[in-house]
């Protein structure tokens, strides 16, 4: 029988209820002839509150026993489905990530996944059952536990359905899919039918949460496609995948990014090589780097840090202040909007109409970033509501 892989997050899992829901759409993807395996994020804030307790102990907590905290709320999730599915006659078996075989890295908190062995599960499957994962988490080659990141049930999901050969990976969420903007900023905001690899990860790495970027990147390796749809009705989502029309110059969506912080460098000072190795060495990785002027002359460098995964802000800025000075200075006002769309920067004319728009609103633009498939301008975060719905009426006309 094919193998359908469907990832369901937190908030699809809230509550006793809301699982049982989805042991009823699991039982029923099964009565139509596949063979299920389920990946589960942490119950509603599960994390979050997880993550809260670990900082009232420690501000900066150790990395490792982070790890082994927060993946305590997946293996809840995964256990109560499987009861529930268990309750309504679905044979039914639940793992951690570690006994799914998902192998990582060992960089504890942004682990990324090098194997999948997939054995248990495919024994499992064979026998019946539908197999339920605990996502966000696996086991580096060191054996220790470690976790993918947020987001990361998404990417347990994507490398499971590549490791088993799945016809599909179904990623279940509150919404239909993704859209040109998030709803609740923008009420006239579209939903994309599909979108390619490329387009969904400028936008997921720009700060749009329906999908995490990593999954798509593993996604667009494997050849998975990957179909995005609400946990609460049988719309046809969103579909990501590699596209072979010739391609759309339109954007297709304006996202904003609030978590962040830019940390800049004097370019003279000759220490931005240092900053860098002090922020690899700390697990602190950058969305974007830029120079204003040129390297080894006088100027600035420039480094977006999304905070997602950033567990010890404050200590960061402390150990920042102790080793550099006022070398570096790192700011927490200021926020992304990003526009994604192939053709965004084949003239300037996108970039014109964008910077009108940021004047319009009084937003002061402290830095643009432009790549093939994006535009993003940094302002400061009191702007990011405003701009994010009058560039989406500016290039989407709504």
């Amino acid at each position: 029988m094919p193998i359908v892989v469907q990832k369901y997050g937190g908030s699809s899992v809230a509550d006793v209820e809301k699982i049982r829901k989805v042991a009823r759409r699991v039982k029923d993807t099964r009565d139509r002839g596949y063979q299920v395996v389920v990946v589960v994020s942490a119950m509603g804030d599960t994390t979050d509150e997880l993550l809260a307790l670990a900082k009232q102990v420690s501000p900066d907590p150790p990395r490792r026993e982070l790890d082994m905290l927060l993946t305590c709320g997946e293996r809840i999730s995964m256990a109560l489905l499987s009861m529930a599915l268990q309750e309504q006659g679905v044979p039914a078996i639940s793992f951690t990530g570690s006994q799914s075989g998902i192998i990582t890295n060992d960089a504890h908190s942004q682990a990324r996944i090098v194997e999948v062995r997939p054995y248990r599960i495919q024994d499992e499957l064979e026998q019946g059952k539908v197999v339920i994962v605990a996502g966000y988490q696996g086991v580096s080659y060191k054996k220790e536990v470690t976790t993918l990141g947020r987001g990361g049930s998404d990417t347990t999901a994507v490398a499971l359905a590549a490791a088993l050969s799945a016809e599909s990976c179904e990623i279940y969420s509150d919404v239909d899919g993704v859209f040109s903007a998030d709803p609740r900023v923008v009420p006239d905001a579209r939903k994309l039918e599909t979108l390619s690899y490329d387009e969904m990860q400028e936008l997921a790495s720009a700060g749009a949460k329906v999908l995490n970027a990593q999954a798509v990147e593993f996604a667009k390796a494997k050849g998975i496609v990957i179909l995005a749809r609400t946990a609460h009705g049988q719309g046809r989502g969103t579909a990501v995948q590699e596209l072979v029309a010739p391609a759309d110059t339109r954007v297709k969506g304006v996202t904003a990014e609030a978590e962040m912080a830019v940390l800049s460098a004097s370019v003279e000072s000759g220490r931005v090589p240092e900053l860098l190795e002090f922020l690899d060495a700390r697990g602190v990785r950058g969305r974007a780097l830029a120079f204003d002027g040129l390297v080894g002359r006088e100027g600035r460098a420039f480094i977006a840090v999304p905070l997602q995964d950033v567990h010890g802000l404050e200590a960061l800025k402390r150990d920042v202040g102790a080793r550099f000075g006022e070398v570096v200075t790192l700011r927490e006002e200021v926020g992304t909007v990003t526009a994604v769309g192939a053709g965004l920067n084949a003239d300037w004319s996108y970039l014109r109409r964008a910077l009108g728009v940021a004047e319009e609103l009084g937003a002061k633009v402290h830095a643009v970033h432009t790549s093939p498939l994006q535009l993003s301008l940094l302002v400061d975060k009191q702007h990011l509501k405003p701009l994010t719905a009058r560039l989406h009426r500016e290039f989407l006309g709504a």
